[in-house]
């Protein structure tokens, strides 16, 4: 009798730990969940995204997970940002969101800069600028910020010259002279690829040439310098751009591991500016 309550007993105390250690697993589980912050950022898939998921893994080891959502719209994002509907976002450039917190009403703040993204004319009917013919169509960005860029870029080449007076934004009416008689079409960034169909020429931004199988350094008719001020950036809200989550985001953004793969994934199409 002896023996059998002795087994009885050992089985009793065989279960309770498996009982001890399945809660103690559960509730290791539970924490390493509690620990793990999820960030959710809005941005483009070339490159922006394709630098985000490189470092992924290293965000994820110091307990920060990525949800990616790729934006179709620069302006709906920011107010989505804005609204808490992702925490941050990664798709664009200072003077593009100085623009449109003037224009939304909005109070987004950069967190820092990471890359700059020299942007270029492009065409499937020429190799040269000096091609462009009288008269062609050129399609340049629609939104008012990269509308006046694309401008800045045909004056420096000399295909334009524009109103030296003029402190602000360049429009069409600060074109003071245009020998070739240019016609300038204002389209969304995300088409201008797409207007190669129609147009001589398109002055793209990088991200959206990358997408469209054109590479600056190779393909460009003309493209700006490495030293341009139109460096693409982190951008969060006043309230919490400096939540632990985001400045780690920050650190892993800034690290040689990046500064490489933008350098040998983009061979310079794509520049780091850190």
């Amino acid at each position: 009798m002896r023996k059998k309550l002795n087994i009885f007993h050992i089985l009793i105390i065989g279960l309770a730990g498996v009982f001890l250690l399945s809660a103690c697993g559960d509730s290791e589980a539970s924490d390493a969940e509690e620990e793990t912050t999820k960030l959710k950022v809005s941005t483009v898939s070339i490159p922006h995204a394709e630098i985000l998921e490189e470092i992924s893994d290293d965000l994820a080891e110091d307990g920060v997970e990525l949800e990616l959502s790729i934006l179709s719209d620069g302006i709906q994002s920011n107010q989505q940002t804005a609204d808490g509907q992702f925490d941050v976002n990664f798709f664009q450039h200072t003077p593009y969101l100085e623009q449109v917190n003037e224009d939304s009403g909005l109070d987004l703040v950069e967190v820092t800069g990471v890359h700059i993204e020299p942007f270029g004319v492009y065409s499937r009917n020429i190799d040269s600028i000096d091609e462009l013919s009288d008269k062609a169509k050129v399609s340049i960005p629609k939104d008012p910020v990269n509308f006046s860029r694309a401008l800045e870029l045909l004056a420096a080449n000399d295909l334009i010259e524009l109103d030296e007076e003029v402190e602000d934004e360049y429009r069409l009416e600060d074109i003071t002279k245009n020998d070739k008689d240019l016609e300038f079409i204002a389209v969304d960034s995300e088409l201008l690829v797409h207007s190669l169909d129609d147009v001589e020429a398109a002055a793209i931004s990088t991200n959206y040439a990358l997408e469209g199988g054109f590479h600056s350094t190779e393909d460009a008719l003309i493209i700006e310098g490495n030293d341009s001020p139109y460096v693409n950036i982190l951008v969060a809200r006043p309230d919490n751009k400096d939540d632990e989550a985001v400045q780690i985001l920050v650190e892993h953004l800034k690290t040689d591991k990046v500064k490489d793969f933008i350098e040998n994934e983009y061979e310079g199409a794509v520049v780091p500016a850190f």
